[in-house]
């Protein structure tokens, strides 16, 4: 996608090393561990940015850049697909400890859902057998792999996949380091390790009693490394990039340390930075007019961005993002169970209304966000739009609705972040909209959104989601029944069995042609209706160099290392 820049120029004194740079995010941390359901946020996953190193990561034009002083990665073989990870000499936790093949175990056993032996009903509740790692991801990737050879005296795994994977480059095998989940469950992790290697791998159909040992050391993976405040215990948030967590105000601010135990090449110019959370866009702007931050990176809006315009000695970076709003039907509460009554809400969306009062003004070209799957501006998009049905929702019908509904009145609870100003809008569009119709939109909006995704306490959701813009895996972790993203209760068999080709599909137009099926099988089934495509800004002090515009998830600190004051 292209990304536009608008400079401010003046001159500055030479850039220097050391000192202390602001930066601005939306979102507070709520959990050290972004892989779990209830941590999936973004600000979570951009924490790990500055304090997790691994065996790569991808640039501002999505090119995936190898970080030897990790580790390097060596496919050994096509055919079988096979997979070499070796961890570099270099490769430490903060507390010292070195990062080990006990560390990628882990990641492998959260990310691949190898030992999961469990049946969950429709509200996705376990009804039998056990479900390890509570993983936000989706496990069928690399769940073609077989169980690791550990080699190197333990600085080494390879996986051998069974089918060819289409994401096998994205695969990233690090997670939290494997000593502190250990020492945390109170389990050994000689234990856990000797579990990991003798287990066989879990069978639905013939579940076995629970490995006591991976099952503790799972269960504090899943939920220990959650926080409101900064943990007495520093092993709950130790680093092995360049940055460490130092400190951590409630609802105001953390601040991030060079990591004196960090011995790989991505090493830090400034001492400290901190990141402020700061929900409201022009409160935003207006700590970065005042000096209070350095980097902001705001919701987008047309008033946002006149208003950075005007400043001086302020740099303003514009473009797409990988990120899109989104309302979502709950299929497993009582009042969507009916068909008739989810196309119904659906017809009472003003998607033009919300895109003309939200991105319209600083996007003039914007038009609607017509596929679940595909972004905008893409050919793939062009061809799905005009397959896939989602024209029947383009427009408000409201006399369409309510022949659906034949009388009835049903109360919709919508979820939705209740700091987050575009959301709040969406939402009142919705409820004025939908009460047309007969609907009674109940306002379930709330600060803690996030960890209520799933939760059946809503009948549907406002929210937003972010993609790396690389790969497949994104739509069977959102759209597969077991998806870990999968926070609708959505189920329909033919999506499950297409998402898992989509998988081992090499063939771009393939790839293509698998996910315009799932996005016409989402649309009948009033899965729900994307908003739009969020725009992005970013801004930045001219005393700060280094700061470059990302599209992805990884946002504006993706290349922290290379700023700079001046």
């Amino acid at each position: 996608m292209a990304v536009t820049g608008c400079t401010t120029t003046n001159e500055t004194p030479s850039t220097t090393t050391g000192g202390t740079i602001t930066v601005a995010e939306v979102n507070e941390v709520t959990s050290f561990n972004p892989n779990t359901p209830q941590g999936n946020l973004d600000m979570n996953a951009k924490l790990t940015g500055y304090t997790r190193s691994g065996f790569f990561y991808l640039d501002d034009k999505l090119n995936i850049i190898p970080d030897k002083s990790f580790g390097t990665v060596e496919k050994t073989s096509d055919d079988p697909l096979t997979v070499k990870y070796t961890l570099a000499k270099t490769a430490t936790w903060s507390d010292g400890t070195p990062v080990t093949a006990d560390d990628m175990m882990l990641a492998w056993a959260v990310q691949s859902g190898f030992f999961n032996d469990s049946t969950t009903d429709a509200d996705g509740n376990v009804t039998s057998g056990t479900t390890y790692f509570d993983y936000a991801g989706d496990t069928s990737g690399l769940g073609l792999a077989d169980k690791p050879v550990v080699g190197d005296d333990n600085t080494s795994i390879t996986l051998t996949y069974s089918e060819p994977y289409a994401d096998w480059q994205l695969i990233n095998p690090i997670d939290a380091p494997a000593h502190v989940v250990a020492d945390h469950a109170g389990v050994a992790l000689k234990d856990v390790m000797s579990a990991m290697q003798t287990m066989p791998r879990g069978d639905a159909a013939k579940p076995a009693a629970p490995n006591d040992a991976l099952k503790t050391f799972a269960d504090f993976w899943n939920t220990g490394f959650d926080a409101t405040s900064l943990p007495t215990d520093k092993t709950l948030y130790l680093s092995s990039a360049g940055m460490v967590l130092d400190s951590w105000v409630p609802k105001q601010s953390i601040t991030l340390v060079r990591n004196p135990d960090y011995k790989g090449d991505l090493k830090p110019k400034v001492d400290k930075i901190v990141v402020r959370f700061i929900g409201d866009a022009q409160a935003q702007v207006t700590a970065l007019q005042n000096g209070e931050v350095d980097i902001i990176n705001p919701q987008a809006s047309a008033d946002t961005i006149k208003s950075l315009e005007a400043l001086k000695n302020v740099t303003t970076l514009t473009g797409n993002q990988f990120s899109y709003d989104h309302l979502d039907i709950s299929f497993n509460t009582k009042v969507f169970k009916d068909a008739n009554v989810r196309k119904a809400f659906l017809m009472t969306v003003p998607r033009q209304q919300i895109l003309d009062a939200i991105v319209t003004p600083q996007n003039p070209d914007a038009t609607l966000d017509d596929s679940q799957l595909f972004f905008p501006g893409t050919d793939a998009y062009d061809a799905a739009i005009k397959v896939n049905g989602s024209s029947a929702y383009d427009k408000v019908d409201i006399d369409g609705a309510k022949a659906l509904l034949a009388g009835a009145t049903p109360e919709v609870r919508v979820l939705y972040n209740t700091k987050n100003p575009n959301r709040v809008a969406s939402f009142q569009a919705l409820q004025a909209s939908a009460a047309k119709a007969g609907f009674k939109v109940i306002d379930g909006g709330a600060e803690n959104w996030g960890s209520l995704l799933g939760s059946g306490t809503y009948d549907a959701s406002i929210f937003g989601w972010i993609s790396s813009g690389v790969g497949v895996a994104g739509v069977p972790q959102i759209f597969s029944t077991k998806g870990g993203g999968n926070y609708s209760g959505y189920s329909n068999a033919q999506v499950d069995s297409l998402a898992k080709q989509l998988q081992v599909t090499l063939d771009k137009k393939a790839q293509d042609d698998i996910q315009t099926q799932i996005d016409t099988l989402l649309w009948g089934d009033g899965y729900g209706v994307p908003l739009f495509v969020a725009p992005g800004v970013m801004a930045n002090s001219n005393n700060v160099t280094g700061v470059v515009y990302y599209p992805g998830q990884a946002g504006v600190g993706w290349n922290y290392w290379e700023w700079a004051k001046k």
